[in-house]
């Protein structure tokens, strides 16, 4: 049996193989048919604007490398893969788009994501669906893929079109709308969690929780003497998985550039000495949500595999019928390529030769056709009833009334020829039928 590591690698290096043959996700939802994509598991991040998202992601990580700023800072869908290395090894970032460049330096990954960016948006607010792969290796994190999506909003700024909220709301539900996607919702605790944007979402794509894990954010940020326990203990919403808390990084600590190992310490140290949650401290803090994370997205990939197998198979079996149609490819050289053309010289040559010694294939059937069977069905049709005297002075009275004239209306004449036209539809599309 395959370990976690590597079932998750592997789907790591097919979502990538999607996204460079075009297949990702975010689209319409217009396909006829499920793409290899949308069989995947994967772990949508969902939140409204504010609500901690980034620094919740940063904190997985243990480094600072999102773009930060008003407004709608997420402009596409960020596929962020971790993979754990061994304890001492550094740390690097990679992107789908730049192979063979790795990053050390976690500032210029966050550059190279706005860049990026506005390299399919323009220097504007739009948003895009196409997707940013980035690749982090460390030993500070575990194996897991989540989808960082642009945040919800409810209302346009100056410079995006009024349709943005609908927009990004489409998008995000072209993700998590998948029954394969976990959804990571995350809400502030300063505000009611009944007006969470992304509570509200998940509640209608997920209305039992099975595949929605709740995050609590901003939980110092709440007034004194007031706590979450409502919500982390599950009183107030309900979810399958339990609720989990999250301390981020003050503003004080992102302007200081307070390192995100000394961050994740001071988050539990939080836990742990606060009365309202010491006794839930062992379930709470970005740390313990990854490995929760990284447990269900390998579960979920497992009791996946057989469907995604046959995906796979399927998919291979249609590709390989279709390159059997059209025939075997093309050699790059010369000499082969020539040897192709005499092959279906040859191949020409003799279906021509047998059709001029004979056989109803090719030019005898066709002759017996258009010779035989046209004329016969031709002769059928009903002509003489259709251009009877009394039908043709109904067609010319309905065309001019019953006013005198000298000459029949032209527009009598043409519905009489259009009428009979469609008469030699049926047996000349069965002619042509049967010439093939």
């Amino acid at each position: 049996m395959a370990t976690m590591e590597n079932v998750i690698v592997l789907v790591n290096r097919i979502q990538r193989a999607c996204t460079v043959l075009g297949d990702h996700g975010g689209g319409d939802g217009a396909a006829s048919l499920p793409t290899l994509w949308e069989a995947l598991p994967s772990v949508a991040v969902v939140g409204g604007q504010s609500s901690g998202k980034s620094s919740v992601l940063e904190s997985i990580v243990g480094r600072d490398f999102l773009p930060r700023g008003s407004g709608i800072v997420t402009r596409r869908p960020l596929v962020l893969q971790l993979h754990k290395t061994q304890d001492g090894a550094q740390e690097y970032a990679e992107f789908l788009h730049l192979p063979k460049r790795r990053f050390t330096d976690f500032s210029l990954v966050r550059k190279e994501i706005e860049d990026e960016t506005d390299r399919l948006t323009g220097k504007t607010k739009q948003i895009s669906p196409v997707p940013i792969h980035l690749s982090i290796y460390s030993p500070h994190v575990v194996n897991l893929t989540l989808i960082d999506l642009p945040g919800l909003t409810k209302v346009a700024i100056e410079g995006q079109p009024e349709s943005i909220v609908q927009d990004i709301e489409n998008m995000v539900r072209s993700y998590v709308d998948k029954p394969n996607c976990i959804i990571l919702a995350i809400s502030p605790a300063n505000q009611d969690i009944a007006t969470s944007d992304a509570i509200k979402l998940a509640r209608d794509v997920d209305p039992t929780g099975e595949r929605t894990f709740g995050v609590l954010t901003k939980l110092d940020l709440m007034d004194k003497g007031t706590n979450a326990l409502d919500v982390l203990e599950g009183r107030a919403y309900r979810l399958q998985h339990p609720w989990v808390g999250i301390v981020n990084r003050s503003q004080a600590d992102i302007n200081r550039n307070v390192d995100m190992i000394i961050a994740r310490r001071k988050e539990q140290e939080f836990f742990a000495s606060s009365p309202d949650y010491a006794h839930l401290a062992s379930r709470m803090g970005s740390e313990y949500l990854a490995k929760l994370l990284s447990q269900q997205l390998e579960a979920v990939i497992r009791a996946r595999i057989p469907s995604i197998t046959s995906l796979i198979n399927k998919t291979i079996d249609e590709l390989e019928s279709e390159m059997d149609h059209l025939g075997r490819p093309i050699a790059s050289d010369a000499g082969a390529q020539l040897y192709l053309i005499l092959e279906l010289c040859r191949a020409f040559d003799k279906i021509f030769k047998e059709h001029l010694d004979g056989g109803r294939p090719g030019g005898d059937r066709i002759y017996g056709v258009f010779d035989n069977q046209l004329p016969s069905a031709l002769q059928k049709l009903p002509f003489d009833r259709h251009l009877s005297v009394q039908n043709v002075k109904r067609v010319v009275s309905q065309a001019d009334g019953y006013q005198p004239h000298l000459i029949a209306p032209e527009q009598g004449y043409r519905r009489l020829i259009e009428s009979a036209l469609n008469y030699f539809r049926g047996p000349a599309e069965a002619s042509v039928d049967a010439s093939w």
